[in-house]
C-alpha cells in the first residue's frame, strides 16, 4: 500500500534528513568519550551528540528501504528509535565503532516497523520469514511471474535451495507478497455501487435456524427424559454413564462399579437401548432423531 505525505510533512523530513547529512563526524576518541559520560555520569547532553552524529546512518538505511511503500519518514523515524536504543546500550569498551553496533539495532526497528505495516495479516513470524520478506521483493522485480503474481515453481526451488529453508515457507511468503490487502469496502464493478463484503457468505446458522435447533433440543431432551424413567436403576446408571457423558465410561468400569461382569454390562446396555427406543417410538414418528446422540 503505497503512501502519500502531506507537503508539510515533506518540508520536514527534508529538513532533518538535510540536518542529519551535514552532522560532524566524530573521531574514535571523541565517540567513545561521549559514550563513557553517558554510562558512568548519565550526561544528556553526551547521548544526544552521540545520537545526533549518526543520524545519517538512520537516513541512508531507511533509504535503503524506499520501495517498501511506506513513508520514508516514518522509515527515519523508526530507525531513530534504534539509533537512540544503540546509543544508550553501547559498551565502548568492546573496541568497536558507534555506527557498526548501531547499524543492527537500526535496521531491526526498520524491518519491524515494515512488516508491522506492510499487511494486516502477519505472515513474517519467524527468522525465515523476516529474512525471505526482505530478499523476496527484488528477486520478484527482476524473475518473470506468473499470472497470479508468484514465482515460478523452478524459481522458488533455486531460492529453497540457496537459503537452505524449506519449499514450502518460500512458497508462504511469495503467495502472501503476491496478494495485496483490500479492503471490503471497496466498490465492485464499473458503477462501485456493490462493495466486496457484500458478496461473503456467512456460514452460521440463522436467528431462525437456532431458535429452530433450540427448540428441537429441548424437545428432544423431554422425551429422553421421559423415556428414561421407564428403565430400572442400574439401566439409567449404565446409559447415563455410557450415552450421556463426554467421557464414556467403559464396561469394565461400571462392571467393577456394579459388581457384575463387563459383558453383563454390555448386555443391559444393549436391553436399555431397545427399551428407549421402544418408549420413544410412542412419542415420535422418527425415533432415529431422538437417539441419534445414544
Amino acid at each position: 500500500m503505497a503512501f502519500v505525505n502531506s507537503a508539510d510533512t515533506d518540508r520536514s523530513d527534508r529538513n532533518f534528513i538535510s540536518a542529519a547529512m551535514h552532522a560532524p563526524y566524530l573521531e574514535r576518541e571523541e565517540e567513545f568519550d561521549l559514550a563513557r559520560r553517558w554510562i558512568e555520569k548519565k550526561d544528556d547532553v553526551a547521548l544526544h551528540k552521540l545520537i545526533e552524529s549518526h543520524a545519517r546512518l538512520v537516513v541512508r538505511m531507511a533509504w535503503n528501504y524506499r520501495r517498501s511503500g511506506l513513508p520514508l519518514g516514518d522509515l527515519v523515524q523508526e530507525g531513530n528509535i534504534g539509533l537512540a536504543q544503540a546509543a544508550a546500550r553501547f559498551d565502548p569498551d568492546r573496541d568497536v565503532r558507534f555506527a557498526t553496533y548501531a547499524g543492527w539495532w537500526i535496521m531491526a526497528e526498520i524491518q519491524d516497523f515494515i512488516l508491522r505495516n506492510s499487511s494486516i495479516i502477519r505472515f513474517a513470524t519467524t527468522p525465515t520469514h523476516r529474512s525471505l520478506f526482505f530478499k523476496l521483493p527484488r528477486i520478484r522485480a527482476r524473475a518473470p511471474l506468473n499470472p497470479d503474481g508468484t514465482l515460478p515453481s523452478l524459481k522458488r526451488e533455486e531460492l529453497a535451495k540457496e537459503m537452505g529453508v524449506a519449499l514450502t515457507e518460500v512458497e508462504r511468503v511469495d503467495t502472501a507478497l503476491a496478494r495485496s490487502d483490500q479492503s471490503l469496502n471497496a466498490g465492485v464493478g464499473e458503477a462501485g455501487e456493490d462493495e466486496w463484503q457484500d458478496f461473503l457468505v456467512d456460514e452460521r446458522p440463522s436467528p431462525e435456524d437456532i431458535v429452530v435447533q433450540m427448540r428441537d433440543n429441548e424437545t428432544r431432551s423431554r422425551w429422553l427424559a421421559d423415556a428414561l424413567k421407564e428403565l430400572t436403576a442400574r439401566e439409567q446408571t449404565i446409559i447415563k454413564e455410557r450415552r450421556l457423558r463426554d467421557d464414556v465410561v467403559t464396561l469394565e468400569a461400571l462392571g467393577v462399579e456394579l459388581g457384575i461382569s463387563k459383558e453383563r454390562v454390555r448386555q443391559i446396555e444393549h436391553k436399555a437401548l431397545q427399551k428407549l427406543r421402544v418408549s420413544i417410538e410412542k412419542q415420535v414418528e422418527s425415533p432415529a432423531d431422538a437417539l441419534a446422540d445414544l
